[in-house]
């Protein structure tokens, strides 16, 4: 099953290597964004199967950017640096499908989340 991710994270760096990663693992990562609003309107244009959304965008609650997104994209998952136990409650009140750990990123891991 191929499946279409928009990674949105305010670090360059992190998503040049997320994107490599869940390419060699067999995810077209059709887009990134660094923004809350970059992210909405990249979800509207590509129309991804998946985001991934960083809880501590720069200046911006990831919780509020995947309240935006949830209209436009059929799946969105937290990640985060962060312990998942630091907002387990904020994450499982929100529309996010759930959490992955940024060290524990990957497309089998994803895929796990999905039950794909």
């Amino acid at each position: 099953m191929s499946m279409r991710c928009l990674i949105v994270d305010d670090s360059a760096r992190f998503l040049e290597a997320a994107r490599a990663l869940l390419e060699r693992g067999g995810i077209q990562v059709v887009g990134v964004a660094s923004t809350g609003a970059e992210a909405v309107t990249r979800a509207r244009e590509l129309t991804p199967d998946v985001a991934l959304v960083d809880l501590d965008l720069d200046g911006e609650n990831g919780l509020d950017v995947v309240g935006r997104l949830a209209a436009s994209v059929p799946t969105v998952i937290l990640i985060s640096t962060h312990s998942l136990e630091d907002f387990q409650e904020l994450v499982a009140a929100s529309p996010a499908r759930g959490f992955l750990h940024k060290s524990t990123l990957s497309a089998r891991a994803i895929r796990d989340l999905l039950g794909s």
